[in-house]
């Protein structure tokens, strides 16, 4: 059953209650081979920035088109637990930003919607530390390491294909298929792509 207005779900087919707001108990977090333990918060972001095309003798803007490649950047709070800062939490051979030579990537497997093939899976790529914070407190005794960080890329697949599929509703989506291609890691972006003077979407 849904709602009226707005097409929500609100019960099962049958009229059965479910659960189906995404709830963070159902993320894992690897780096290569390992799950990373003890996270209170993981932060990620997206931005890029967009130019607004004016002209003279318009009150208004008449296009507008990104400038600047997307940002991606994030950040994780950690308590510190069974013996590990959070760079060696998250497979790296050191302690301190200073010691990174290479950039590693993050995998963020959401099993909301099941496992297995069912999983959403965000890869993070080239991931670098950008900052490392910590503090020793009389009022908490709890110590946990703030660590932010910059990537180069963003994607996410859903059985090794395209995530965005319209939900358990199965919405209709405006498909492009350069658009699909770079959220899915085929490509770094979707503005390099020929024929974008002709590109448009239905809706």
């Amino acid at each position: 059953m849904t709602y009226p207005q707005t097409g929500s779900t609100l019960y099962g087919p049958n009229g059965q209650n479910e659960t189906r707001v995404s709830v963070s108990t159902n993320i894992v977090i690897k780096v290569g081979p390992n799950t990373i333990g003890a996270i209170q918060k993981l932060d990620v972001a997206e931005a890029r920035n967009i130019q607004m095309i004016d002209e003279v003798g318009t009150d208004g803007h008449i296009d507008g088109v990104p400038n600047k490649s997307t940002d991606i950047s994030g950040g994780c709070t950690r308590i510190r637990f069974d013996r590990m800062r959070v760079a060696e939490a998250f497979s790296r051979g050191f302690l301190h930003v200073h010691s990174q030579r290479v950039p590693f990537d993050i995998v963020i497997i959401d099993n909301w919607n099941g496992a297995g093939n069912l999983s959403l899976v965000t890869t993070i790529r080239g991931v670098w530390i950008e900052n490392i914070s910590y503090a020793y407190g009389v009022d908490n005794w709890i110590v946990s390491d703030d660590m932010k960080w910059k990537a180069q890329a963003i994607q996410t697949t859903l059985a090794n294909s395209f995530a965005a599929t319209g939900g358990t509703r199965n919405i209709p989506l405006a498909i492009d298929p350069i658009e699909q291609a770079a959220d899915i890691g085929l490509r770094r972006g979707s503005l390099d792509a020929p024929g974008l003077l002709q590109a448009f979407l239905p809706y």
